[in-house]
């Protein structure tokens, strides 16, 4: 076995993005949680709620990234692409490889994932159990049919709206919910920015494989809007992931500190630029790293300057 295949296969460079709406949402519920009790602060790094969501989000996002590496595979769609090469369509793993691989990541996901659900509700929130455990069952039917199947909905234009929804809403509202057991409605605007911000590297991703993907008939967003209303729509993500954080501070506003956020935001906008004069579709490969490491970041800062 080659491990190294299945290293590239995983797609490192996605988990940071992967991850950023966990950071979010643990920040703000732990943040919130302590808020409520009355004796000592649980540190974010010292909770195991916060540690198991990571490792639960990083299976899902490897099992989503062996799972598009082989759909695509198995289709044809990855032949003469632009970036990263894929392990199954160049050979280095079987179809049958994948397949097992998939399955593997996704009982170790699963195991995790219920551990999670154990140490967040424990025996006495069994309808929360329950929830959760259906949504992660929901993650892993989601991370699967992207490409995967007939019906795979990476391949009708449905990618964006599940990636906004498992990577921005789920991920940040879900976390928060792990901690504090109930909703905080305003906690929606920075599930949209990490939403929006997912959504606009999948965007760049798209963008830059229009040509490739025209001629194998998968019919991502991109090819149904054309490269100029993409482009618009990647700019509507971008503003509006900045809308929707800004408007958080301000509602929750107690020091000019929490606008810090800004910094990440520097990059993005560089990207709009860019994205703006690109005429060579293949240059924006280089993009998909900086949006992604950009709302990672964010993450970071967007949650510590909230819940100094």
């Amino acid at each position: 076995m080659d491990v190294k295949s299945y290293i590239n296969a995983a797609r490192l460079r996605t988990l940071p993005l992967s991850i950023s709406g966990i950071i979010v949402g643990s920040f703000l519920g732990n943040h919130a949680l302590n808020s409520q009790i009355e004796t000592g602060n649980q540190s974010i790094l010292s909770s195991s709620v916060f540690w198991l969501a990571i490792v639960t989000t990083i299976g899902f996002q490897v099992l989503s990234n062996f799972a598009n590496d082989y759909g695509d595979g198995i289709k044809g769609s990855d032949k003469n692409r632009t970036g990263e090469a894929r392990m199954v369509a160049s050979g280095a793993i079987t179809p049958k490889q994948m397949k097992n691989a998939m399955i593997i990541t996704t009982i170790i996901t699963l195991i995790v994932a219920l551990m999670l659900i154990y140490v967040a509700f424990g025996k006495e929130n069994f309808g929360f159990s329950i929830l959760f455990f259906l949504l992660g069952i929901a993650s892993i039917a989601a991370a699967i049919k992207y490409t995967v199947g007939k019906s795979a909905y990476g391949y009708s234009g449905f990618g964006d709206l599940f990636v906004f929804l498992f990577f921005g809403l789920l991920s940040v509202v879900g976390s928060y919910f792990l901690y504090t057991k109930q909703l905080n409605f305003l906690i929606f605007l920075p599930a949209i920015t990490v939403g929006f911000l997912s959504t606009a590297v999948l965007n760049l991703n798209n963008l830059r494989d229009f040509d490739q993907d025209q001629i194998n008939q998968k019919n991502t967003l991109v090819v149904k809007l054309g490269i100029t209303k993409a482009k618009k729509y990647h700019y509507f993500l971008i503003f509006g992931a900045l809308f929707a954080s800004s408007i958080f501070v301000i509602l929750n506003f107690s020091s000019i500190v929490q606008f810090l956020f800004l910094i990440a935001f520097v990059p993005l906008i560089k990207n709009l630029v860019t994205v703006a004069k690109n005429k060579e579709l293949s240059e924006l490969d280089s993009e998909l790293k900086k949006v992604a490491l950009s709302t990672f970041l964010f993450a970071i800062i967007f949650g510590i300057v909230n819940t100094l």
